[in-house]
């Protein structure tokens, strides 16, 4: 066999059989196949897209180039939620232990981030203590007794993936439908969920800025889920602004707090509740999504998901006070408010460019060697569709750097008011399953 050759097959628009799709993995991870013919394939693949099955094979040839995490010895169906990325994305923080406190099994790997704010483990490590650095053993014993634990990624997950995406970076490939979906869906079925939730942004603070292409990308995902084996949907959700208040590590962990009190946002409430209602009937913890929605609003009301958060950083070394005294969580010495210049309606919040303030504070990484600060971010005080007075905050400034002009400046064009009124946007677009 010879990559010539499948190059040329893929170039015409032909479908590679599972033989060579395997072939070329194997070979270009072991590092056999050079990367010069590997981008002409992945160029090839972006202009002749894959079909359903060639996608699937490909997956699974990615998962099978390194390292599969067993959770067999966890009792129950597993359930794994993946975001697409966005701004002020803290779902992750209260999902964990609201479906956990209703007995679905949250076995969670996930990573530190670059770009806006940092990853899930970058807030979680905002509360004293909190570590992920422990044994499978322990993950899987942890996970047994309280029904949740986060893990870091670690191990030889996936490095076909690795290989492939700084390829893709390179050579312009990386917006492709199949490419894309292919590396998602690899790490969640390496990392041995049983079932796949997805929340797949679209707008402007997500990879997928058009909807159509949110969509294509959701029906792709379900789709390679589905013929691997896994029960997966995906919930498509806006991301044209920031989702809930906060935008910033610790910030984003006391919104969590608030949220698993029941006084979070609203938009972030409502997502947790739509995704972490598919988490609980794809457990088979409930018969259908309003029985699961009414379990997870009474976990809610009566507390149970917040003693579950409670149990959550306690059992991972966190200081578990951080729950009820917020206080107790990095603090920046600076908090600035950013008043409105005129009166109306806030028409658009400009997600990715929020973020990217967000940044300029410290509260992300530019490059994987980038220090977060913890303690920084941004707080909104009003979202799309919200009627605000001339001199009214707009939202808080939190910092450690005197100098906030480049800043306030960035956040001042990052956000419109205009006369009338103004609708907020949808925040689910659509429902896919399998």
């Amino acid at each position: 066999m010879r990559m010539y050759d499948i190059i040329e097959k893929k170039r015409d628009g032909q479908e590679l059989t599972e033989q060579e799709i395997e072939f070329f993995i194997d070979k270009y991870t072991s590092g056999e196949i050079p990367d010069y013919q590997v981008s002409a394939l992945m160029m090839a693949i972006y202009f002749q897209d894959m079909t359903e099955k060639e996608r699937a094979t490909l997956t699974t040839a990615i998962v099978q180039s390194g390292d599969q995490i067993d959770l067999s010895q966890i009792e129950g169906i597993k359930v794994d939620k993946h975001s697409t990325g966005g701004v002020g994305d803290t779902t992750t923080l209260i999902l964990a232990p609201l479906v956990a406190s209703v007995g679905v099994p949250v076995a969670k790997m996930s990573g530190r981030g670059l770009g806006h704010t940092g990853g899930t483990i970058d807030k979680l490590e905002s509360v004293p203590g909190f570590h992920v650095e422990i044994s499978s053993d322990e993950f899987i014993d942890l996970v047994n007794k309280n029904k949740v634990a986060v893990i870091g990624q670690s191990g030889n997950l996936t490095p076909a993936d690795k290989k492939l995406y700084s390829l893709r970076d390179v050579t312009a490939t990386v917006n492709s439908i199949p490419l894309i979906a292919s590396s998602i869906m690899s790490k969640k079925i390496a990392a041995g969920a049983d079932a796949i939730v997805l929340d797949v942004k679209t707008g402007a603070g997500a990879f997928m800025k058009d909807l159509n292409e949110a969509k294509e990308l959701a029906n792709a995902m379900v789709s390679i889920g589905s013929l691997v084996g896994r029960k997966t949907m995906a919930v498509i959700s806006d991301m044209s602004q920031p989702l809930g208040n906060a935008i910033g590590n610790a910030l984003e962990v006391k919104e969590a707090i608030d949220t698993l009190q029941g006084n979070g946002p609203k938009d972030l409430t409502e997502l947790c509740l739509t995704l972490g209602s598919q988490m609980v009937v794809l457990a088979n913890k409930a018969n259908d999504l309003e029985a699961a929605r009414v379990k997870l609003e009474e976990s809610l009301q009566n507390g149970k998901a917040f003693e579950q958060f409670k149990i959550f950083l306690r059992s991972q070394g966190g200081d578990d006070k951080v729950a009820d005294d917020p206080s107790l969580l990095p603090k920046a010495s600076i908090q600035k408010e950013l008043p409105a210049k005129t009166s109306g309606t806030v028409s658009s919040i400009i997600a990715d460019q929020i973020g990217t303030a967000a940044m300029m504070l410290g509260a992300g990484r530019a490059t994987k060697e980038s220090q977060i600060d913890l303690s920084v971010g941004v707080v909104l005080h009003k979202k799309v569709g919200d009627v605000v007075e001339q001199g009214e905050s707009l939202l808080t400034i939190h910092a450690n750097q005197e100098d906030l002009e480049a800043v306030s400046e960035k956040l001042y064009d990052s956000i419109e008011i205009v006369d009338g009124n103004v609708e907020a946007p949808v925040l689910i677009n659509d429902i896919i399953t399998e």
